[in-house]
């Protein structure tokens, strides 16, 4: 799953990770692509029925420089439910969407959920992504390719 606003300039890392290995994949069908965007909320529904969990995001305000790489276990970056109806009418980020999935998918939620975050500063209106984010990127890719390689999915 790759998170990001395409028009955001580095906030669109995540999609750029997703398009880059859908790219070099030839046979998906043991493996769920999402590109995400920004709609959070669906994290809920396209995590049910998978076994494995790549998520993708830039990181605004993390204090490292810009394009550090950081890979945790999506337990690391949680945020608690909140029990306010409103936060589904008004949006959600991802982190909460996850746990919001693991109270309600219970036993079927994913065990093996894992989380890139790049660290990003340009938000600005824009549709290009800078050369350190899109580097640090890159690195993912091969790192996600690697990992599925090692799976057996690709």
């Amino acid at each position: 799953m790759g998170f990001g606003n395409p028009v955001r300039s580095d906030d669109a890392i995540g999609i750029y990770v997703i398009e880059e290995i859908r790219k070099k994949i030839n046979d998906s069908s043991k493996l769920s692509i999402f590109d995400m965007g920004t709609a959070a909320f669906e994290v809920l529904f396209g995590l049910k029925g998978h076994q494995k969990i790549i998520l993708v995001d830039a990181l605004l305000n993390s204090d490292e420089p810009v394009g550090t790489l950081f890979k945790v276990p999506a337990e690391e970056v949680l945020s608690s439910p909140e029990e306010n109806p409103l936060v589904f009418i008004h949006g959600m980020k991802w982190n909460q969407a996850l746990s919001y999935s693991k109270k309600i998918l219970l036993e079927e939620y994913p065990e093996d959920i894992q989380v890139y975050l790049i660290a990003i500063e340009n938000t600005k209106l824009d549709v290009n992504l800078s050369s350190v984010v899109k580097d640090a990127g890159d690195k993912v890719v091969e790192l996600i390719l690697d990992e599925l390689q090692q799976l057996g999915i690709v």
